[in-house]
C-alpha cells in the first residue's frame, strides 16, 4: 500500500521541473546545472545542485552543444609595424570597467554554390574588443576579409565607450599586423591608452579573446552550416547580444551587462 501511495500522489516538483525545462529551452540548451541554478534564484526559486541535476537526468536536459578543432586564424605577419611590450602579463582580473580591453580576430566560414552548384567556402571575420571586467563585449566589426577597417571602427566605437574610466586604460592584443599599425597605434597615443601585446606565438597571454571566440564558436557555430555571408552575420549578432545582455556567467552570477549595472549602481 505503502509503494501504491507514493505512485498515485501528484508530482510535488512539476513545476520546479516545467521552471527548469523552460530556461534550459530558452538558452538553447546551453546551460548546465551550475547557470541554471543561478537563473532559478533570480526567479526567487531556492534549489540545490544537486536536485536539479536529479531533475535534469530525469528530464533529459543534457546539452549536446558541438566542439570541434579548426584552424585558427593567424594575423601575424612578422614585424610591419611597432610591436608593444606585455603590459598585462596575463593579470586580466581587474575591479575597474572599462580599464582593461582585449581584441583580436576570428575566422569563420560558410558555404555558397557556384553557377555549377557546387559549395564553395567563403570566409567571414569578427574583429570583437573585449572589457577584461566582466566579459562584456563593447564593440566589434564583422567583415569578408581581414581589413584595416573593421578593426580601426570597432577600435573608434570602443575607446568612446570607455572614456568613462577613472583610470589610464590598457588596450591589449596579439601582434597581429593590424595593431602594428600607427593608424591602430596613433588613436591610443592621441588618449594616453597603454598598449600592451601578447608574446609572439603564445595565445595564453590574450586568454579572455581565446576563451570567447571558443564559446561563441561552441554555441551557435559548430554543427551548424552556414550558407550566406548575411545569415552567419545575424547569428553572429543575435549571438553576442544574448552573450552581452542575457547569458548567465557562473563566476559573474548573471550575464556581463548586468554584473556591470550592479557594481556601478
Amino acid at each position: 500500500m505503502y509503494w501504491q501511495k507514493r505512485l498515485n500522489r501528484e508530482n510535488p516538483d512539476a513545476k520546479l521541473e516545467e521552471t527548469i525545462k523552460e530556461i534550459f529551452e530558452e538558452n538553447n540548451g546551453n546551460y548546465g546545472y551550475r547557470r541554471i541554478q543561478i537563473a532559478l534564484n533570480e526567479h526567487g526559486i531556492r534549489v540545490n545542485q544537486k536536485k536539479i541535476r536529479r531533475i535534469m537526468r530525469k528530464l533529459g536536459l543534457k546539452s549536446v552543444k558541438f566542439t570541434r578543432k579548426s584552424r585558427k586564424y593567424n594575423s601575424y605577419k612578422g614585424t610591419v609595424g611597432r610591436v608593444a611590450k606585455n603590459r598585462i602579463h596575463r593579470r586580466f582580473v581587474t575591479s575597474v570597467p572599462h580599464q582593461k580591453i582585449t581584441t583580436d580576430t576570428s575566422e569563420f566560414k560558410y558555404y555558397e554554390q557556384d553557377t555549377n552548384g557546387k559549395p564553395v567556402i567563403k570566409k567571414l571575420y569578427l574583429d570583437p574588443f573585449l572589457d577584461m571586467f566582466n566579459g562584456e563585449i563593447l564593440s566589434y566589426r564583422i567583415s569578408e576579409k581581414p581589413n584595416t577597417k573593421a578593426v580601426l571602427d570597432a577600435q573608434k566605437e570602443a575607446i568612446e565607450h570607455t572614456a568613462d574610466c577613472p583610470y589610464r586604460r590598457t588596450f591589449h592584443s596579439d601582434q597581429g599586423w593590424a595593431y602594428q599599425m600607427n593608424g591602430y597605434r596613433k588613436p591610443l597615443a592621441d588618449k594616453k591608452i597603454f598598449q600592451s601585446m601578447s608574446r609572439k606565438g603564445n595565445c595564453l597571454d590574450n586568454s579572455p579573446m581565446e576563451n570567447f571566440f571558443g564559446l561563441l564558436k561552441q554555441e551557435m557555430y559548430h554543427g551548424v552550416i552556414y550558407t550566406s555571408f548575411e545569415g552567419l552575420k545575424r547569428a553572429i549578432n543575435e549571438w553576442i547580444n544574448y552573450y552581452n545582455h542575457h547569458r548567465i556567467k557562473t563566476k559573474l552570477g548573471c550575464s556581463p551587462v548586468r554584473y556591470r549595472e550592479r557594481m556601478t549602481a
